[in-house]
C-alpha cells in the first residue's frame, strides 16, 4: 500500500488517451487516420536529420550546461534578429527539454504555491494540470467570438475582482486549440495591463510560423519583462526530439538555471545539435506549411458540410476546433465511438474546456491532404447512416 499524493489527480491529458488508444488499434492492423495530437506528419527537415548524423559520428553526446549550448542559444538569437528584428543576447535564452519543460521551469520560478495564474478557456490542457500539479491556482477565462477568442485588460479585471489576486498571465498565440491569432494591438494592451498591474506574462509562441491569415508578434516586440516559451515541435517537425526553448528577463536566467540544474541537469545534447540545424531549413518546412494551408481549406470547406460549425478562427497553429452539437453532447463518447467504428481519432472538446467542451472536437490537419479527405469522406459516411 503506497500513498498518493493529491497533486497527481490532475485531469487525464485527453488527447494523449486518445493517441494510446489510436496506437493500439494501429498494431492490431486498424486503418486508423490520427487527427488526435498536434504532430507534423513530416518527420525532421533533412538538414536535422544531417546534422544528428554527424554530431553522432562526431561527439562524444553526454551533458551539456544546464542552459543549453552556446551555439544553439546563439543560433536561436540569430532567429530572433532574422524574423523579428530583435536584438536578443544568448544569455537570456534557455534551452529546455521540449515545450513542456519550459512551463515547469516557468510556474517554478515566477509563482508562488497558491498563486492565481489566468489561462484561457478552450485552451491547452497541460497549462491547467501543470498549474494545479505545482499547486498554483489557474483561473480560466472563457474566451469567444466577442472578445477575438483572445484575453483582455477587461477580462482580467473582472477576474481579480472575482477570484483576487492575479500573479501571472498565460497567452498562447497561436492558440490551440482555437487557432487565435492575437493581433499586435490586442496583445500590446495586454502587455501593457500586465506589467501596470505587476502581473507575470508568459507568452507560449509554440505555433509561431504557422499563421495562415496575418503576421505574428512575438511579446519580446512589446517588452523585455515577458517569458518567452517556445519550441522546435511544431513548425520545426521535432516533437521527439523534445528539445524547446525559453527567453528570460534577466532576473529569471539564475533561478531557471538553478531549478533546470536539477530539475532536468541538461537538455539532450543531441537534439541539441540537430536543432541548431532547423533555421536554415526555411524552405522545406515552408512546403510543409503550405500542405497545413490545403488541409485547412478543405476542412474549412467540409467540416461545416457534414454538420460541424466551425466553433473559433482558424488563423494559425494545425486544428479545427469544431461544435459537434448536431450529434453529440458528450463529445468524450463521441470521440471513442468515432475511433472504434471508423478508425478517426480527434481529441474531445472536454480537453480544452471543462465547461463547454462537451459539445466540440479538435480536429488536427497536421497529417497529408489524403488523410485528411480519407477521414472526412469517413466522417461523412458514418454520421449519414
Amino acid at each position: 500500500m503506497i500513498n498518493i499524493s493529491g497533486r497527481s489527480s490532475v485531469e487525464p491529458f485527453h488527447a494523449m488517451d486518445v493517441l494510446a488508444a489510436a496506437t493500439k488499434r494501429k498494431r492490431e492492423g486498424h486503418p486508423v487516420i490520427s487527427m488526435a495530437v498536434g504532430q507534423p506528419a513530416h518527420g525532421a527537415p533533412a538538414a536535422v536529420l544531417a546534422a544528428a548524423r554527424s554530431g553522432l559520428a562526431n561527439a562524444a553526446i553526454g551533458y551539456t550546461d544546464a542552459l543549453g549550448t552556446s551555439d544553439l542559444r546563439q543560433s536561436i538569437a540569430g532567429h530572433y534578429a532574422d524574423r523579428y528584428g530583435l536584438t536578443i543576447h544568448p544569455d537570456r535564452i534557455a534551452i529546455t527539454t521540449g515545450s513542456s519543460a519550459g512551463f515547469n521551469l516557468a510556474f517554478l520560478a515566477l509563482f508562488d504555491s497558491g498563486d492565481r495564474v489566468v489561462i484561457t478557456r478552450p485552451g491547452y490542457p497541460a497549462y491547467r494540470n501543470i498549474l494545479q500539479a505545482l499547486g498554483l491556482v489557474p483561473v480560466e477565462i472563457a474566451v469567444s467570438e466577442e472578445t477575438q477568442f483572445t484575453l483582455t485588460p477587461s477580462l482580467l479585471e473582472e477576474a481579480a475582482v472575482r477570484h483576487g489576486t492575479i500573479a501571472g498571465v498565460l497567452l498562447a498565440s497561436p492558440a490551440n486549440p482555437t487557432g487565435t491569432v492575437t493581433g499586435r494591438a490586442a496583445l500590446t494592451d495586454l502587455v501593457a495591463y500586465c506589467e501596470t498591474n505587476g502581473i507575470t506574462f508568459i507568452s507560449d509562441e509554440i505555433y509561431h510560423g504557422l499563421s495562415y491569415s496575418g503576421g505574428e508578434t512575438s511579446a519580446l516586440s512589446l517588452t523585455d519583462k515577458a517569458v518567452i516559451v517556445n519550441s522546435f515541435s511544431k513548425y520545426y517537425c521535432m516533437t521527439g526530439w523534445r528539445i524547446g526553448w525559453m527567453v528570460l528577463p534577466e532576473q529569471a536566467i539564475r533561478p531557471v538555471e538553478r531549478l533546470a540544474q536539477s530539475l532536468y541537469i541538461s537538455p539532450p545534447e543531441l537534439s541539441q545539435i540537430a536543432a541548431c540545424a532547423a533555421f536554415g531549413a526555411t524552405d522545406e518546412l515552408e512546403a510543409i506549411k503550405r500542405g497545413y494551408e490545403a488541409n485547412r481549406a478543405l476542412l474549412m470547406k467540409r467540416l461545416p458540410e457534414i454538420g460541424f460549425s466551425i466553433a473559433s478562427p482558424m488563423d494559425g497553429a494545425f486544428y479545427a476546433y469544431a461544435d459537434a452539437s448536431r450529434f453529440t453532447n458528450d463529445s468524450m463518447e463521441f470521440a471513442r465511438t468515432m475511433l472504434t467504428q471508423i478508425d478517426v481519432a480527434a481529441t474531445p472538446g472536454r480537453d480544452f474546456d471543462p465547461v463547454e467542451g462537451h459539445r466540440t472536437i479538435r480536429f488536427s490537419y497536421a497529417g497529408s491532404y489524403q488523410e485528411m479527405e480519407e477521414a472526412v469522406d469517413r466522417i461523412s459516411d458514418w454520421l449519414a447512416t
